[in-house]
């Protein structure tokens, strides 16, 4: 499948950190559908195809949808850039240096609020296009490195906070961890609290809140290789830890859900789709090593954009993504 991006954005070169290594040999990269339920067939179109919209990226993760210009953010990590897509302009670079950022949001007013695994922050890009900091410690010790986000209806952001930047030069700078654990955090930009909700992960990742925001999904990418399910207690306690997936092959990094509550989850061979209640409804095949995350976009909320490896994709479906704005 051709690339239809702009060939001179390139690649900048990477002299530190370690290299990719491939997840998966060529002859067990596959592309299409795997389906296991009617529910899934339904959420296909008539004719539905996977698009690579643009490549040449190093590592892609956290992709967020603009329906102000329709157009899509994401972070292409160890070259410490954010690069932008749009159907009209194809692909450019949003900013550069970047922090190293890793997962994206937006806050109820719009604005973008992103992981910076350089800085070991959470940040928000105001509308002049000014940075600012939210939070980068916890009682005087610095974050590890912020890795994804999402923000609840009454404005607190919720993150979670692996070592991944600070393991190497790869994806930010290698450093010692001050905290001495991995934690999901719960943050109130309006009284500057910042609090543990989540203290006994290995390398907290991935971190979704169901429709009604009554649970909370958090993957952990480190020893259990699995994702979790919480119930979200007075709308800032997360309680009744059970397993909701194990994602296999691979490990969940990022998910996203549709306003039914269907669990869409990054793994090696791509996207597999999770209903409410755990059962494994089918998978969009993705022809990349790895596939990182995903969001909805579109001017229905009904396009799936896949960060991949070095690129992206996107594909239409009979679906529409719970995330606002």
């Amino acid at each position: 499948m051709p690339s239809i991006g702009n060939p001179a954005i390139g690649l900048l070169p990477v002299t530190q950190g370690s290299q990719i290594i491939p997840y998966r040999t060529p002859d067990e990269i596959r592309e299409g559908f795997e389906t296991y339920s009617e529910q899934f067939d339904r959420m296909l179109p008539e004719g539905a195809k996977l698009s690579r919209h643009c490549t040449g990226m190093a590592w892609s993760e956290g992709p967020v949808y603009f329906s102000e210009g329709d157009y899509l953010l994401w972070s292409d990590i160890p070259n410490d850039r954010i690069v932008k897509w749009s159907d009209a302009e194809g692909l450019t670079v949003f900013r550069q240096p970047a922090g190293y950022t890793n997962g994206h949001f937006r806050d109820r007013q719009g604005r973008l609020v992103s992981c910076e695994h350089g800085g070991r922050r959470i940040s928000r890009t105001e509308r002049d296009g000014t940075v600012v900091t939210l939070v980068d410690s916890y009682r005087g010790k610095r974050l590890n490195s912020p890795n994804d986000l999402v923000v609840k209806s009454d404005d607190t952001i919720w993150f979670t906070d692996p070592p991944y930047g600070i393991l190497s030069d790869w994806e930010g700078h290698k450093s010692d961890s001050e905290l001495g654990a991995n934690y999901v955090f719960r943050f109130d930009p309006a009284s500057n609290e910042l609090e543990i909700v989540g203290d006994d992960f290995d390398h907290p990742n991935g971190i979704c809140f169901s429709p009604d925001e009554s649970v909370m999904y958090i993957a952990d990418t480190g020893a259990p290789g699995h994702i979790r399910v919480f119930d979200v207690i007075d709308g800032r306690r997360l309680a009744n830890s059970r397993v909701f997936a194990e994602v296999r092959p691979g490990v969940a990094d990022g998910f996203r859900v549709d306003v039914d509550g269907n669990l869409f989850t990054s793994a090696h061979d791509g996207i597999q789709v999770y209903s409410p209640d755990s059962e494994l409804l089918g998978k969009i095949l993705v022809p990349e090593e790895r596939t990182a995350n995903c969001t909805f976009g579109g001017p229905g909320k009904s396009r799936l954009y896949i960060a991949a490896d070095k690129s992206l994709y996107s594909i239409e479906l009979n679906t529409t993504g719970a995330q606002t704005p």
